[in-house]
């Protein structure tokens, strides 16, 4: 393999293939693209389910700040210079077009993340980029160029240098950054689910609620969305964003707290009450545990709810006293349950911290502390609250570092 090239980009992810393409196709710089493990594209492969959420239906730059907790303002900027609308229009010119699903999140309308892949794929090869994926970089060092070793006992040089290597969770950017003199904002997990071991959720893997509110005792803390019981505990967007908005604050408690549940959002507890009440005269001799007032309350989970208020399984709606009931409205409109830990959302893996964004020029993404050396993607301390948030910020670093150098 050839030692000498125009740009190596560090990392074989969104962020780093983008970056690559960019400067590759608007400049015919030679650019390598280094990717430590035995794949490249990996999140990009497993993201959404293996569906790949792209980005997100909203195209305003200060709306679309708003969903990322760190990071957010000083996306602004970066943002009006390619924002979600030319991720879509850049897919689109590549024959793939996006589909927007009802809670704003954009994919391919194959469903597939394969299609992203071969995308990215196809567009590097077809701009002579080259590729060397279970390479990884030992160290790096900078005089009038940049001097890389691999662990293949290469010696590669390079007039620039973008590292993308993600989260700063397996140190790799991390370690590089730093020997280049950057100080790094400490790492923590972001986007993961909840374990819960709560007779109320136990054995209801799969179950789900289509809008929910969910908040952190002692805290400012409160997300809704839909939620997801899964064999851990809980999980879905609506779980996602709070520990997006608290990952560091759920850090610093070792992930043991309280949360709060209110399954109902949308009705007052006055109105839970009426509800009820009404029931016990039009459902008098039907059982309270097998029938449910509420449509978006699985049965499943209504029939452990009457259970945590003590209702028993042959008490009919007639029978329901007000202590039940109001035991009852408190499990539907402020259910506590013990978090004790918590598990990798199944999709996607996200850290917050990394790089800091004041020592980063964010209209080229290059170091203000050594010239010639760019950041893409999420080793920067910027992430979002869901996939398609953290991809956009992909390929908008990656677009503006690629732009960067090739215009040098």
């Amino acid at each position: 393999m050839n030692k000498q090239w125009d740009v190596i980009v560090i990392g074989g992810g969104a962020a780093g293939f983008f970056s690559a393409i960019t400067c590759a196709e608007t400049s015919g710089k030679r650019v390598l693209i280094l990717e430590k493990t035995a794949h490249v594209l990996g999140k990009v492969k497993i993201s959404g389910g293996g569906r790949c959420n792209v980005t997100h239906a909203c195209f305003e730059p200060k709306p679309l700040t708003a969903h990322y907790p760190r990071g957010g303002r000083s996306l602004i900027g970066p943002f009006h210079r390619f924002g979600a609308s030319d991720t879509v229009e850049w897919f689109e010119q590549r024959g793939v077009t996006l589909k927007t699903e009802a809670d704003g999140r954009m994919f391919p309308i194959t469903d597939n993340s394969q299609t992203i892949i071969d995308t990215l794929t196809h567009a590097a090869r077809a701009a002579g980029i080259k590729v060397q994926a279970s390479t990884g970089v030992q160290t790096i060092s900078a005089n009038d160029h940049f001097s890389l070793t691999t662990n293949k006992d290469e010696t590669l040089t390079a007039d620039h240098i973008i590292i993308a290597t993600g989260g700063t969770r397996l140190a790799a950017g991390a370690r590089l950054a730093e020997a280049l003199g950057h100080q790094l904002i400490p790492n923590a997990p972001s986007l993961f689910a909840f374990n819960i071991a709560d007779a109320r959720t136990d054995d209801l893997p799969g179950v789900s609620v289509p809008l929910a509110e969910v908040s952190v005792d002692g805290m400012k803390l409160k997300a809704t969305g839909p939620l997801l019981i899964t064999h851990h505990g809980l999980s879905g967007p609506g779980i996602l964003k709070l520990s997006a908005w608290g990952a560091r604050d759920l850090h610093d408690r070792d992930y043991r707290f309280h949360i709060k549940i209110n399954w109902l959002p949308n009705i007052k507890v006055a109105e839970l009450e009426s509800k009820l009440v009404s029931k016990r005269q039009t459902w008098g001799k039907r059982r309270v545990r097998g029938h449910c007032p509420f449509e978006a309350i699985p049965k499943r989970l209504w029939d452990r709810l009457c259970e945590a208020a003590g209702i028993s399984t042959d008490t009919i709606w007639s029978q329901l006293g007000k202590e039940p009931t109001h035991k009852l409205i408190t499990e539907l409109n402020a259910g506590s349950f013990q978090v004790s830990g918590k598990s990798i959302n199944k999709d996607e893996f996200v850290t917050c911290g990394g790089v800091k964004l004041k020592d980063v020029n964010l209209k080229t993404m290059e170091s203000k502390l050594q010239p010639g050396l760019y950041f893409a993607g999420e080793v920067l301390d910027i992430d979002g609250i869901t996939g398609g948030f953290n991809f956009q910020n992909a390929w908008t670093s990656g677009y503006l570092a690629g732009t960067a150098i090739a215009d040098i």
